[in-house]
């Protein structure tokens, strides 16, 4: 069956959500997907996330070893049922739609034609996908490489790859010459694995699931549980039980932090009686975090001096400063320097509420910090991830149980693909143990990060693009610019299991190679296989499939990594691609012989309930790892992360994402968490802004980009939509408004796209 929708009309809705998250909402938005793809999962969601299961396709959450009887949340449903739709994309759909055309499709109208089924070559001269045999492509696709320099060619990989399949491609990328393997992770939360680096010596967070039992404080920044990590509502609907505080910052109000009804609670669900979440809600300016823990720190230097003069014992744990830390004098000093009127001005909040949030952080003996892209997407979003740490480390709430450092990431194995060696950055793999291993000298420069390669693409200096999963030209800043040169390419592959618009802008050799699902069976001469991901909290999970494939015709990913390395690269008698793809613990087997100190006795623990977590130096308060062998104090150069100046017309746009989407995958078109329906191209904008500029409910507007590189950026017929958000900041939907991030708005010294603070103007009257 082959999807012919295109742009299908929808009744435009808006009106304020009153109801929780969670509750017959998400009941409601799950049967909604399931009626649009006929086909009603059951079986493989009471799968999901269970230890004889798979892991959730979505996001990276962790899955306990006591799970609930259904361990998914609505988007996890979602992604599930998207992968397991009845709808095939066939080599017929492509014989009737030239990729010119489908470039005037929607992202959703795209997925909905449903799963690819063959592979297929770019025929450039008819403008059409046309069926190949897999040989065919993994030869031409090889004797492409052969051609190219190793240095410009792209081994990019989305998240959601299984560990094994992450090992073998980064293996093939570096036995072929390229060090150049972005991830996702590059626009997300590559901020953190820089920050933390530098702040407590471990890239990755510190909590575990077992913290949330003994926690009894949290911090949440910039962080959208509701509709990014739903099943953590669980923990956090307990803590709030328990009477632990929970403090929050963030510029929206979102409805996940403020309550929620358990779908599993039948008292809940037929009461309606919803749990509060937040004790304590502050709608920060976007950007104005470092301000906001600069107060906190600066309430507990004060306040831990005059509970000392009076011969008690304040907050701040000098004992675990002294012997611990390096560089906290210098960072006290610039706290108890800045004044309270420099952090309202930046912040956008009352001194007396940072007091208060900092007092009750005061008075907690086991509290963690949470945070997301809120925190990691900005010009300074480094130095806004070592604050969170510097307010950590000030009370030694890192390395107790139920306290620490809780960065969430998205994508389902995100973290785990750079932990087996996706990674651009040479000093973070260990080249000269796979250089003993596999008999190989591994490229050692630096590589392309993903806003390097659009640069680079921009430059004319990239020669090929192979994509493991993902969307990547919808996904990064500045996509109008870099489709237009992306068709220069000599080369490009992708990897995947629906339609999108990366695989329409094309190279000048171009091949789509779809793959299973994580939720297929998979099979290979060894027989039914296992694959394995690493979770938010460096947990290490199998995970199995059992579905049908969608078609006979369909590769798993290590089956097409092989393909690739074996008409690619010469024969190595110590890399034996065939004998891997027929057993992928033999895969196992190579990753735990690259990185023993994680992976001691992988395959006979990876099936354990709960799994296994990798060993995390800085959760037993070893900081050897870090920057002189202790924890770090890190004074900001800045109170706001935006890395640029305000004005009385500039704007603080925030790129958001829908609870009826994940990262570039649009389930639908109802926003419903925030009353929006039919529609994803609005302006979210505060009552007081609407006034001062004169705009009216529903009104068209368009915002452009405040540069000095003398590019127009331009984002038209946006709805004007009032929503409650600070004066002066702004939000829309990511991707469509990705056209308005210029490549060079990244975070300083880790990359990452700066998508929630992006300077534009609104013209109120656009041409």
């Amino acid at each position: 069956m082959s999807g012919t929708r295109k742009h299908s009309r929808r009744k435009v809705k808006i009106s304020p959500y009153k109801g929780p998250v969670g509750g017959w909402g998400s009941i409601t938005g799950m049967a909604k997907v399931f009626r649009a793809e006929r086909d009603l999962p059951a079986g493989e969601l009471l799968r999901q996330n269970k230890a004889d299961g798979f892991m959730c396709v979505s996001c990276a959450w962790a899955k306990p070893a006591k799970p609930h009887p259904a361990e998914f949340c609505e988007n996890g449903a979602k992604a599930t049922a998207w992968d397991l739709t009845p709808r095939r994309c066939t080599p017929e759909f492509f014989a009737t739609h030239t990729v010119s055309e489908l470039l005037d499709w929607s992202d959703y109208d795209l997925e909905q034609t449903g799963r690819l089924t063959d592979p297929l070559r770019y025929n450039p001269d008819t403008d059409r996908y046309e069926p190949c045999g897999w040989d065919e492509a993994y030869q031409a696709i090889g004797a492409e490489l052969k051609r190219l320099d190793p240095k410009t060619v792209v081994f990019y990989a989305s998240g959601r790859a299984a560990l094994e399949t992450s090992y073998m491609y980064a293996l093939l990328a570096r036995m072929y010459g390229s060090q150049n393997l972005p991830d996702s992770s590059n626009m997300c939360h590559e901020s953190t694995s820089v920050g933390l680096k530098q702040s407590v010596g471990a890239p990755v967070g510190t909590v575990v699931l077992d913290d949330f039992e003994a926690t009894d404080c949290m911090l949440f920044f910039g962080q959208n549980v509701g509709s990014n990590s739903p099943r953590m509502l669980h923990l956090l609907q307990d803590a709030s039980k328990r009477g632990a505080p929970i403090i929050t910052f963030n510029p929206l109000k979102e409805r996940g932090l403020e309550r929620f009804v358990n779908p599993q609670s039948p008292f809940q669900m037929l009461s309606g009686q919803a749990t509060p979440i937040s004790s304590e809600y502050h709608q920060l300016r976007a950007g104005g975090d470092i301000a906001v823990i600069t107060g906190l720190c600066k309430w507990l230097i004060e306040e831990d001096d005059r509970q000392r003069a009076a011969g008690g014992v304040g907050p701040i744990d000098h004992a675990f400063i002294a012997e611990l830390t390096h560089g906290y004098d210098a960072f006290a000093a610039f706290c108890r320097a800045t004044s309270w009127a420099d952090i309202e001005r930046e912040s956008g909040l009352a001194a007396d509420d940072i007091r208060h949030a900092a007092a009750t952080y005061a008075g907690s003996t086991a509290a963690m910090a949470v945070y997301g892209m809120g925190i990691t997407q900005h010009v300074l979003g480094v130095q806004a991830v070592r604050m969170i740490c510097n307010l950590m480390l000030m009370r030694g709430m890192i390395g107790r149980r139920g306290a620490g450092l809780c960065p969430v990431r998205g994508h389902s194995n995100v973290q785990g693909q750079r932990t087996v060696g996706i990674s651009e950055k040479p000093e973070l793999v260990p080249l000269d143990k796979l250089k003993e291993q596999f008999g190989f000298e591994p490229p050692r420069y630096h590589g392309m990060a993903t806003v390097d390669v659009c640069e680079g693409v921009l430059a004319g200096t990239v020669g090929g693009f192979i994509g493991l999963g993902g969307n990547f030209l919808r996904a990064i800043p500045d996509s109008p610019r870099v489709e237009e040169a992306w068709r220069q390419l000599p080369l490009t592959v992708q990897i995947a299991t629906k339609l999108n618009r990366s695989h329409l802008i094309n190279g000048r050799v171009a091949y789509l190679l779809p793959c299973l699902s994580r939720i297929e069976r998979d099979v290979q001469a060894g027989g039914p296989q296992t694959v394995s991901t690493e979770d938010s909290t460096s947990c290490i999970h199998a995970s199995f499939g059992d579905r049908a494939p969608a078609s006979h015709n369909l590769r798993s990913e290590p089956a097409i990594v092989a393909g690739i390395a074996k008409a690619t690269l010469a024969p190595n008698p110590k890399v034996d691609w065939d004998a891997w793809l027929g057993d992928y613990g033999r895969v196992r087997e190579a990753i735990e012989e690259t990185y023993p100190q994680w992976f001691e006795g992988y395959n006979a623990r990876f099936h354990d309930p709960g799994g296994f977590h990798r060993p995390n130096k800085a959760r037993n308060r070893d900081f050897s790892d870090a920057p002189g062998g202790k924890a770090n104090f890190v004074t900001p150069t800045a109170l706001s992360a935006t890395g640029f100046a305000d004005g009385p017309d500039i704007f603080r746009l925030m790129t958001l994402r829908s609870n009826d989407q994940f990262n570039t995958t649009v389930y639908g078109y109802d926003d419903r968490l925030r009353g929006i329906s039919g529609t994803r191209e609005v302006l979210l904008i505060s009552a007081a802004d609407m006034a001062r500029l004169g705009l009216e409910e529903g009104r068209k507007v368009a915002l452009v980009t405040v540069s000095s590189d003398n590019v127009e950026r331009i984002k038209r017929d946006l709805r004007v939509t009032r929503y409650d958000l600070p004066q002066g900041c702004l939000g829309a939907y990511y991707p469509e408004c990705n056209l308005l991030i210029p490549v060079s708005h990244c975070a300083e010294e880790s990359k990452t796209p700066a998508a929630k603070t992006v300077p534009v103007r609104i013209l109120v009257d656009p041409a």
